[in-house]
């Protein structure tokens, strides 16, 4: 009973697909999630830690920093032992490229504004091409080439020259397995930037507001950036940027996939802003009830109600729903009622009613498609 969003994304722009490791990226390939760990690198146990809890969030893809060679070593342990494929992080030193595409890297990001050397380049390129692996070209507002912030600052313009400049020089080298980024901490100047480069390129685009702040005010900037861009059909991965824990970037990105329907995946909750008419305690009740449902990776809506104006419509209309009155509810399975409850029982009664209709999704799920004739 999953609800579809009338207002689906335009077409996607980039028909050209890159692979990294065992996920696509492109063309008609689902939209990627991506984060990076904050552990230090050569930290290996709590890093790949990190990297599987990411992992289990909905991350298809992981950045890992290389700062330095000890971090390095670290890196070809890293991707010897993780579950998703994993992205070398490279800033300066053209040798960190070298040695993380020796060590096992599925994508090398290099920063046109700080590896210059056309040698140092060229260097690279090889390597990726003889290991099969593409190139990430990652523009910053804030590590701009110098000619090009000197001439405009820090604004989509820069970028865009930034990364066509790039481009070209790859090009020329005869490389084109590329994916183009764009960010910048100011959301208008990203959205900018990418509208523009799709204009003069045919590469995937890999989304962020980078330096986007906390988990409130960054996943707010992420989604008004992010959510404008891919519902034009502007970008192919994403990462939303935030400081601290990144799980909190993968649980934000899949909720901004959601809302536009481009993927789907675990509970989304549709609860009341609640008013003077509610008789419960419904945040406590929503709080507690999405806390314990995270690990639920079967695409299910759930609807916490706290009145009689709109709270019987969405909890009908959910998978599954709780519709609150004067210290009780009514608990819907789609569409019907399946008992009442009192406030007390809320939590634990329809959190056992999710997981009872998450299993019957999973079992329907999975049973073969009698009309597929391979079957």
């Amino acid at each position: 009973m999953t609800r579809k969003n009338r207002y689906l994304p335009n077409e996607r722009q980039s028909n050209k697909a890159v692979e990294v490791g065992s996920v696509k990226i492109g063309n008609e390939a689902p939209v990627a999630v991506q984060s990076m760990t904050n552990t230090k690198t050569t930290d290996v146990q709590t890093t790949l830690k990190q990297i599987r809890i990411l992992q289990s969030e909905g991350a298809d893809l992981v950045r890992v920093a290389i700062p330095d060679f000890d971090s390095l070593d670290s890196f070809g342990r890293l991707c010897d032992f993780s579950p998703i494929p994993l992205i070398a992080d490279i800033h300066f030193d053209y040798r960190l490229a070298l040695g993380a595409i020796a060590g096992g890297a599925s994508k090398i990001r290099i920063n046109p504004g700080n590896i210059e050397k056309k040698k140092h380049i060229q260097e690279i390129v090889a390597a990726a091409a003889d290991a099969s692996i593409p190139i990430r070209v990652g523009v910053n507002s804030g590590s701009l080439p110098k000619d090009l912030h000197e001439r405009y600052g820090p604004t989509a313009q820069a970028m865009v020259e930034a990364c066509l400049r790039h481009v070209s020089l790859l090009e020329s080298l005869g490389f084109q397995d590329l994916i183009l980024s764009l960010k910048s901490s100011n959301v208008a100047e990203t959205v900018r930037a990418n509208e523009m480069i799709v204009e003069c390129v045919n590469y995937p685009i890999h989304l962020g507001i980078t330096e986007a702040g906390r988990r409130w005010r960054g996943s707010i900037k992420s989604a008004v950036g992010l959510g404008y861009l891919l519902a034009q059909g502007i970008g192919d991965t994403f990462r939303v940027s935030l400081t601290g824990d990144p799980i909190y970037e993968v649980r934000a990105a899949w909720e901004i996939l959601k809302a536009w329907d481009l993927r789907t995946r675990g509970i989304s909750i549709i609860s009341c802003p609640t008013c003077g008419r509610c008789q419960v305690n419904l945040p406590n009740i929503a709080v507690k009830v999405e806390e314990q449902l995270q690990d639920i990776i079967v695409p299910m809506t759930v609807a916490i109600m706290g009145c009689e104006v709109n709270g019987p419509g969405e909890a009908k209309e959910a998978d599954v729903g709780l519709a609150c009155g004067q210290s009780a509810g009514l608990l819907m399975q789609d569409g019907e009622v399946i008992s009442k409850v009192s406030e007390d029982e809320m939590i634990e009664e329809l959190t056992a009613l999710v997981r009872n209709h998450a299993a019957d999704l999973k079992v329907e799920n999975s049973k073969p498609n009698t009309d597929d004739p391979e079957n």
